[in-house]
């Protein structure tokens, strides 16, 4: 499985939402949460986390008016499985640390901050941990995570048949007729799908809903060893 580290780092580089929290300004009646979204990110080689704003924005305010000041941040980003799915929130990331301004780096009417990262967390679907600054530095995200996105649309749209049929290889579990099944993640190691089984139909009827985890023979690099794992996946199904 990837690393605490991995995936806080492929949720930082991913295109997720995200949003800077400062203290006195978050939650106040004059700053809204979209002007706290950065418009870009990334990651530095000693692992500070680098976010362009529009230089008039509150962040920037508040980082400018700090100067030698150290001023506390968190970045929070929260990532949402991009096809329709029960229970859409995959996970989210926490990176605590302090902010300053990096002038002169970006377009005109741009300015680029940088947190030195502190502390760092990670609630997702594989759980909830934990990561050192420096793991999250020398961690590298998951190859396809530019591409994860269309790739889940494309086999929900395109394979759907073929993504239900994985459920053969659950046993018993997958053996309930009429369930439904979104792929709900995507990594080198594997596809991750939620199956939900039942109609929801009727006064207190409810669907019970699940995730199966299928693991490719081995990590994947790109986009022709995955489509090579998938074919794999596929025909292990089919038996």
């Amino acid at each position: 499985m990837p690393s605490a580290a991995e995936r806080t780092r492929t949720l930082v580089q991913s295109t997720c939402s995200a949003v800077l929290l400062i203290p006195g300004l978050t939650g106040g009646a004059a700053t809204r949460v979209d002007q706290l979204s950065p418009e870009a990110r990334s990651v530095g080689p000693d692992g500070e986390v680098f976010l362009v704003f529009p230089a008039d924005s509150p962040a920037v305010r508040a980082a400018t008016h700090a100067q030698d000041d150290e001023l506390a941040a968190v970045l929070e980003i929260t990532d949402v499985a991009p096809v329709s799915v029960p229970h859409r929130i995959r996970g989210r990331a926490w990176l605590s640390g302090w902010l300053t301004c990096v002038p002169g780096v970006t377009e005109p009417g741009r300015m680029m901050l940088r947190l030195e990262v502190g502390e760092t967390s990670v609630d997702d679907l594989w759980g909830t941990e934990s990561v050192e600054p420096e793991d999250f530095a020398r961690a590298e995200p998951d190859p396809l995570v530019s591409h994860e996105a269309e790739l889940l649309q494309h086999l929900h749209s395109a394979h759907g048949d073929q993504v239900r049929g994985l459920s053969a290889l659950l046993g018993e579990r997958g053996s309930a007729d009429g369930h439904r099944a979104v792929p709900l993640s995507l990594d080198r190691f594997g596809l991750r799908v939620r199956f939900t089984e039942g109609t929801g139909e009727g006064r207190g009827a409810a669907d019970r809903t699940f995730d199966a985890r299928f693991e490719f023979p081995e990590p994947v690099r790109d986009i022709a060893s995955l489509r090579k794992a998938m074919h794999t996946l596929f025909d292990a199904a089919l038996g």
